[in-house]
C-alpha cells in the first residue's frame, strides 16, 4: 500500500479521496500517537482551515476524531497555515491540524499536522499514525474523558501581533497591492500590512468557499501585475491558498520570484548581523543567478533536495536563519517554524522602507539566468542514472557552459520521468542544451 502522507500532509479530492471518515481516523490516530509520546497530560490540539467549502466538513470530522481520542480542541477558524503553526507554540498545544490544499484547485483539500512547538511531524511519527489507522484503539474515553472544544476568538489578533513584532521596520510610505487568492490570507494579510503602516489595495479577498485559487494568487500573477500598474503601487504581493508562501511584483509589473526574495532578505539580514554563519539554504532548483549573487556578497549557499521539509531539516541541523524555495516558500526560523508568506512579505517591504530603494533595485542584486526544464518519459529511471552516455553528455554540456550555466538531471519521485534542467546566459542556449540532453536521456533503454 502506498504511503498515505506525502511531502506536505495528506491531500486529495475532498469527499472522494480525502473523506470525512479518513479525516476522523487520521485525527484520532494523531492524537493517540502524540498522547503515547507524553502521558503527563491530556492532549490539546489547534485546528484551523482555509476557506474552501469542504473545509467545513473536514473540520467537523477532524474535531470529532480528536475529541473522541480524548484531546481538547482549540478551533481558530480560517487562518493561514503558518498562523496555525505559530499558535500551536503560542497556546502551548501538543499538536496542530491545518485543513488546506494550499495552491491546489478548490475541489481538493488536505490535512497537515504540526507537532508541539509548531514543527512539522517527522517521517517516523507519520508512519506511526498510518500504522494505527482504523484500529479500535482499546477503550475510548467516556464522561469527562471525552475531549472538549473551545473557540479561540483572538487568534487573528495573536498572529497579527506576532507578525508586527517580527518586522524590523514599519512600512509607512509604501503602497502595496495584495492578492489574497480568495484564501486564508484574506482574513489577515490586508490588516497586517495596514497595521504595519502600508497603504493596501486588496484583491481576491472575498472567499466564498468556491473561488479559492480560481485564476488568482501566486499561480496566476497577471491580474496582480495589472493592478500594480493601475494603482501606481510600489509593489504587489501574491499569496497562495493557505498563505505559506508569496511571490512579488515590482512597480513595473515584473515578477520577483522566491530566489530574488531570498537574495534581498539574505543581504538585509547580513547587514543586520542576523544571517547565521552568513549562510542561506535553498534547494537544487534555485537559479544559478542566486548562487552567483550570494558568492559576490560573501554569503554561502547550501543546497538541499527539492521540498520545504529538506530545507527545514538543513536549517535546524545547522542553526541557520534563512532558507527557502524558488516558489516563494521562505522560512525564517527565528520567527517561524514553517514557511510564512505574510512574514516574508513584511520583511521584504521592511527592507524597501528602511533603505528607500525600490523592489526592482533591491532584487537587481540577482540576475536570473534563463532556465529550461524538460520532463523526459523513460522506461527505467535507474538505468538513466547509471548510463555512460548520459553522464558523458552532461559532462560535455557542463564544460561548455562553465561558470555561466548549470545542468541538473533529477528523477521524478513518483513517475518514470527524468527532469532535465539547464540554465545558460540566453534562453536559446539553455533550450538547445536541454533538448540535446533530453534526446540522450530518451535514448537510454
Amino acid at each position: 500500500m502506498a504511503r498515505l502522507f506525502g511531502t506536505d500532509g495528506v491531500r486529495g479530492l475532498a469527499n472522494a479521496d480525502l473523506t470525512p471518515e479518513l479525516a476522523l481516523s487520521l485525527a484520532s490516530a494523531a492524537a493517540r500517537v502524540l498522547a503515547e509520546h507524553d502521558r503527563s497530560h491530556r492532549p490539546v490540539a489547534v485546528v484551523g482551515r482555509d476557506p474552501r467549502a469542504s473545509g467545513e466538513m473536514l473540520e467537523a470530522a477532524v474535531t470529532a476524531g480528536l475529541t473522541a481520542a480524548g484531546a481538547d480542541v482549540l478551533r481558530v477558524g480560517v487562518l493561514p497555515t503558518p498562523a496555525v503553526a505559530y499558535l500551536v507554540s503560542a497556546l502551548s498545544a501538543d499538536l496542530g491540524v491545518m485543513i488546506s490544499a494550499s495552491h491546489n484547485p478548490m475541489p481538493d483539500n488536505g490535512i497537515k499536522f504540526f507537532a508541539d512547538g509548531g514543527h512539522k511531524l517527522s517521517d517516523s511519527v507519520e508512519d506511526e499514525i498510518e500504522a494505527i489507522l482504523g484500529e479500535q484503539g482499546g477503550d475510548r474515553p467516556t464522561g469527562a474523558g471525552v475531549g472538549r472544544v473551545r473557540e479561540v476568538t483572538d487568534a487573528v489578533q495573536r498572529y497579527t501581533d506576532h507578525l508586527l513584532l517580527s518586522t524590523p521596520h514599519d512600512l509607512h510610505g509604501l503602497k502595496v497591492v495584495v492578492d489574497c487568492a480568495n484564501g486564508a490570507a484574506a482574513t489577515v494579510a490586508p490588516e497586517a500590512y495596514r497595521r504595519a503602516g502600508a497603504e493596501v489595495i486588496a484583491i481576491h479577498a472575498d472567499p466564498d468557499g468556491l473561488n479559492i485559487n480560481d485564476g488568482c494568487g501566486s499561480t496566476h500573477l497577471e491580474v496582480l501585475q495589472a493592478a500594480v500598474l493601475e494603482h501606481g503601487a510600489d509593489l504587489g504581493i501574491a499569496h497562495d491558498g493557505d498563505a505559506d508562501r508569496c511571490l512579488a511584483v515590482d512597480a513595473s509589473g515584473a515578477q520577483i520570484d522566491g530566489d530574488q526574495i531570498m537574495a534581498v532578505l539574505a543581504l538585509a539580514m547580513k547587514d543586520a548581523g542576523e544571517l547565521v554563519d552568513d549562510t542561506l539554504v535553498a534547494t537544487v532548483m534555485s537559479n544559478l543567478g542566486l548562487h552567483l549573487a550570494m558568492r559576490e556578497h560573501g554569503v554561502s549557499l547550501r543546497t538541499t533536495a527539492v521540498g520545504d521539509r529538506y530545507v527545514l531539516e538543513e536549517l535546524r541541523a545547522g542553526g541557520f536563519a534563512l532558507g527557502g524555495e524558488q516558489s516563494g516558500h521562505v522560512v525564517l526560523p527565528s520567527h517561524a517554524t514553517t514557511g510564512d508568506g505574510l512574514l516574508t512579505a513584511m520583511r521584504l517591504m521592511a527592507r524597501m522602507a528602511a533603505t528607500g530603494r525600490s523592489l526592482a533595485e533591491l532584487a537587481g542584486v540577482m540576475r536570473r539566468l534563463p532556465q529550461v526544464l524538460i520532463n523526459v518519459r523513460v522506461t527505467d529511471k535507474a538505468a538513466v542514472a547509471v548510463a555512460e552516455s548520459v553522464s558523458k553528455a552532461v559532462a560535455e554540456v557542463s564544460a561548455e557552459l562553465g561558470e555561466t550555466g548549470r545542468v541538473l538531471l533529477r528523477p521524478s519521485g513518483t513517475e518514470q520521468l527524468v527532469r532535465v534542467m539547464v540554465e545558460a546566459p540566453s534562453h536559446d542556449e539553455a533550450e538547445s542544451a536541454a533538448q540535446r540532453l533530453a534526446g540522450v536521456v530518451s535514448a537510454v533503454h
